[in-house]
């Protein structure tokens, strides 16, 4: 609870002592009005400040004017009267301000939920300067500096390991309690906590475009983009608070008039005034003007906690009407990372055969370079290597220990005249040659994520009707991994104008009310991310480009990640359904009571700030995901 807060709370509870003890004081007339007027002050002060305001700015009608007009109506009624009643009067003004208090601790509640993840910003990086660590602004790091995380202390840009091994606990970007290994060679993300050892990073971006930099900034613009929920919640509140205002004048002087002029009845104002009152107080709007933002801003922030970025309440909505969800295939349902998947028909030793390709691979940066010289396993000695030929296209020879070692493919085998026996393996085969021999192939191949088909699964759990895998791969190796993960249909060997074009077709061709979302990580896959009806982005180690163009970011990169978002979206909108039925439904029913007479202040009271609470106490939900 906040100082505000307290003091709000202060504020409730000095009123409610006051209002309880005036029932015991022998006081009557001015004295009485005197002694019931402090406690409504002490309550109700800053209504009546906002209410002169929005009067003096020309924007009259909120909630604040209708609370002003309907107390002070109803003591100047008790005055006209003389019955000394005024217990109405304060009773509104305090239960509508216990209403504030409720509203005012939930938006607390969703805030701090918020807080903690920006508690991931870093305050400094330490940078070894002639032996000594200094600490320096985030933001005064260069790129490919070598910073030092020493436990306990989070990291504060994104680098690679150069030196030591550690483990990281990544609860704050992506929810998830367990742990992660690092070691040299690494990639680690910014906003992650230092559990164990001493690490030393080179940076690999500067402060302002590193991970934690942009979980902030999206967490911080996210609440400005509205839902049509919010809007619609909007133009209502606009349109409707002057309606019940005119409504009310309507009920306090014209029945009067006809029972008067045309009736010949008494007119019986003071009973149409308070009826008039009445109909004011439990018009006020609050429930809706209150609860249904907070229920979004409730839903971001729970989604946050759960490590995924929803940019907006209008993309909250959105997602929770996705039936179709179109995958990018490298880097979101695979790894993107080259592995030696299998070393078939060699009469040397498989490790043997691995080092020979390593070795004459050493000279080239490309993936499958990277991957052979990952399963040797050991830094290649380039002295052991002379003579490197690449072959575009084809390959690479090379003399490795005095041997002649051919690596390629099998463009390279008939270029030099080797016969070699062909592979039915899925992958990418790296033919291998030895004194102008045949010595075997190995196959590499991209990895699929560990919860990838299980992130399938989950999205039919879920209601998703259709998944489709978008891949730039041949037929051959994106057919393997559709059937692997049980997608319900692929396109292969597409280049990216090709995947925005099938996008198109697909939103084309969906029904209108279902709403289609594409999954990418990379540079290529941004204009689809910006073209679909919601934009998924993974955000450990997608790229700037596709978390600009996303709707949505997946902080540690799992796609079941994307079912949980779903489910959370349709529990967010689900509460949002229930407080707009609930609020309209009961207004509407005690309206029509207060209008015929049938109602008091006290369901006034029930009707405006009995339902706000509700209300808010509902919206309070959408924060609680961990078990969705």
């Amino acid at each position: 609870m906040n100082k505000k807060q307290a003091r709000m709370l202060v504020r409730i509870l000095l009123a409610a002592a006051l209002l309880i003890a005036l029932h015991f004081v022998p006081a009557e007339g001015w004295v009485r009005f005197g002694f019931y007027l402090v406690p409504y002050l002490v309550i109700g002060y800053d209504i009546l400040l906002k209410a002169a305001r929005g009067i003096a700015r020309r924007q009259v009608f909120d909630e604040c004017f209708l609370m002003a007009v309907a107390t002070v109506g109803a003591i100047a009624l008790a005055l006209y009267e003389g019955s000394g009643d005024y217990t109405e009067a304060v009773a509104v003004m305090l239960f509508y301000q216990i209403g504030e208090w409720f509203q005012s601790y939930a938006v607390g509640r969703s805030r701090r939920s918020i807080s903690q993840l920006m508690d991931i910003r870093p305050d400094y990086a330490n940078v070894e300067r002639e032996g000594r660590l200094e600490q320096v602004d985030p933001d005064e790091v260069e790129v490919g500096t070598v910073i030092v995380v020493q436990p306990g202390e989070k990291v504060p840009i994104d680098g690679v390991v150069t030196d030591g091994t550690s483990t990281l606990n990544t609860a704050a970007l992506t929810g998830e309690s367990l742990p992660r290994d690092v070691k040299a060679g690494d990639e680690i993300i910014s906003g992650c906590i230092n559990l164990t050892g001493v690490l030393k990073v080179q940076t690999t971006r500067p402060f302002g475009e590193s991970t934690v930099s942009r979980i902030l900034d999206l967490v911080e613009n996210a609440s400005s983009r509205k839902s049509r929920s919010e809007d619609f919640i909007s133009k209502f509140a606009r349109v409707y608070t002057p309606a019940v205002c005119l409504a009310a004048l309507a009920l306090a002087f014209l029945p009067p008039l006809v029972r008067a002029l045309g009736l010949g009845l008494p007119a019986d104002w003071d009973t149409w005034i308070y009826r008039a009152l009445t109909f004011l107080v439990i018009s006020c709007p609050c429930a809706l003007v209150i609860s249904i933002p907070l229920s979004f801003f409730a839903g971001i922030g729970g989604a946050s906690r759960a490590g995924v970025l929803v940019k907006g309440s209008n993309y909250l909505e959105t997602l929770s009407q996705t039936r179709i969800v179109v995958f990018d295939k490298t880097g979101t349902l695979t790894q993107g990372v080259f592995e030696v998947s299998g070393i078939h028909h060699t009469e040397l030793e498989k490790a043997r055969l691995v080092e020979y390709a390593a070795l004459a691979e050493s000279a080239s940066s490309h993936p499958i370079s990277k991957s052979l010289q990952r399963a040797y396993g050991r830094q290649p000695d380039r002295s052991r290597v002379r003579d490197i030929q690449e072959i575009s296209g084809n390959g690479v020879t090379a003399v490795v220990d005095g041997h002649a070692v051919a690596a390629g493919n099998n463009k390279l085998m008939d270029r030099l005249g080797i016969p070699f026996i062909p592979c039915h393996s899925v992958g990418t085969i790296i033919h291998m040659a030895i004194d102008g021999r045949y010595a075997g192939h190995i196959v590499i191949s991209d990895v699929v994520k560990p919860h990838s088909g299980a992130a399938v699964q989950a999205l039919k759990a879920a209601g998703v009707r259709r998944t489709v895998m978008l891949t730039g791969d041949a037929g051959k190796v994106a057919d393997q991994v559709a059937a692997e993960l049980g997608l319900d249909e692929v396109y292969s060997e597409l280049l990216p104008a090709d995947k925005v074009e099938k996008v198109e077709a697909l939103l084309r061709a969906k029904p209108e009310r279902d709403k289609l979302a594409f999954v990418g990580d990379g540079i290529n896959d941004a204009p689809v991310l910006r073209r679909a009806d919601i934009g998924i982005a993974m955000g450990a180690m997608g790229s700037d480009a596709a978390i600009e163009a996303a709707d949505v970011v997946l902080m540690d990169d799992d796609p079941l990640k994307i079912a949980k978002a779903i489910r959370i979206s349709r529990k967010c909108l689900g509460i949002v359904y229930e407080n707009i039925v609930f609020a309209i439904g009961v207004k509407l029913i005690c309206l029509a009571l207060g209008a015929l007479g049938l109602a008091n202040m006290w369901l006034a009271i029930f009707a405006d700030v009995g339902v706000m609470i509700l209300a808010v106490l509902n919206a309070i939900r959408a924060l609680f995901v961990k078990k969705l």
